[in-house]
């Protein structure tokens, strides 16, 4: 299996305004595909059996910060039988605080693990994942304010009493 065939696959099951960007020299190679479409096309590479991406290995959040106005999804997959990795890569705006939030759609019903990844992710990114089955935080108290790892995060001085910052 090679990128350009992954491509050819997403190309004649999707359109060519499925793929955004190609990376042939990263590694592992990576597509960039449009965010709205993220879980269609993982359903696809999940069950075509010419490239069968049986394995999501991690799920990775990234913010750009509010200068850049874009937050990242990088999903990295492995296709167990032909022994090939692949990141698939999607990049949305970034929300200010008092607007709607730009929602991803979840995969978690296509690779199990994916349910505490996008947990992972909406916790200290603050992404947040349309039809998650349990959109709750996974690492902080349900009660912390803000997502730590958002580029213009400010913790709060006190939280129950103790102080947070030190």
């Amino acid at each position: 299996m090679s990128l350009d065939e992954i491509k050819e696959i997403l190309i004649n099951k999707f359109g060519e305004d499925i793929l955004l960007e190609s990376e042939v020299e990263s590694t592992p190679p990576m597509l960039t595909v449009a965010a709205s479409r993220i879980a269609e096309v993982c359903m696809e590479l999940h069950t075509n059996e010419h490239c069968y991406f049986d394995y999501l290995a991690c799920l990775t959040g990234l913010d750009h910060g509010p200068e850049q106005a874009k937050m990242e999804v990088v999903y990295h997959l492995y296709s167990i039988p032909y022994n090939f990795q692949l990141a698939l890569n999607i990049v949305f705006p970034r929300t200010a605080e008092d607007t709607e939030l730009f929602e991803v759609p979840t995969v978690s019903h296509i690779w199990r693990t994916a349910d505490w990844h996008e947990r992972e992710a909406y916790d200290l990114v603050g992404i947040h994942f349309s039809g998650h089955p349990d959109p709750r935080r996974i690492l902080l108290p349900a009660d912390w304010e803000g997502h730590p790892l958002q580029k213009d995060y400010k913790e709060q001085d006190y939280y129950h009493g103790i102080k947070v910052i030190y």
